[in-house]
């Protein structure tokens, strides 16, 4: 009987571990489990370059959702990125979307300056109009580096 009680204890702890394991797989890789919490949104940009599906969205240099999936509008020639956005985050049909760089050579994120001046909100599924693309840091270097930049008299 005590060798059962011994197996049984081991099992316990062995299957506690195992959901330890899972929870913090859902919860390290962001993936909505029991139902969404967060509403999609869209922009359309000329370069998408080193943004990624998962990479952050902030506004006011809080985390408020991640970016889903990229796509290319053909007719237009830009790209278009769905953004997952945390319930509750309100943000206004005058917010700007640009793509960042997290310090010199850092991921992509985008960050959203929420607007205001205006008094419509963007219903899920809405359209970011005002967009700013990243600026290409190696284009700026070897514009520098090669002399095509002009000095100012």
């Amino acid at each position: 009987m005590k060798k059962y009680a011994m197996e049984t204890t081991v099992g316990i702890f062995v299957v506690i571990g195992l959901l330890c394991i899972g929870y913090m797989t859902v919860k390290l890789g962001n993936i909505g489990f029991l139902g969404e919490d967060t509403y999609p949104l869209f922009a359309r940009f000329t370069s998408v370059q080193g943004l990624r599906d998962g990479s952050s969205v902030e506004m006011l240099g809080i985390d408020i959702g991640r970016v889903g999936n990229l796509t290319m509008d053909q007719k237009n020639q830009l790209a278009v990125v769905e953004f997952r956005i945390k319930k509750g985050i309100k943000i206004y049909d005058d917010a700007i979307a640009t793509i960042k760089t997290e310090g010199l050579i850092g991921d992509r994120y985008v960050s959203i300056d929420p607007g205001g001046a205006s008094d419509v909100l963007l219903k899920p599924g809405g359209a970011i109009i005002e967009t700013n693309s990243p600026t290409d840091i190696q284009e700026l270097i070897s514009k520098y580096a090669f002399g095509d930049v002009e000095k100012k008299k």
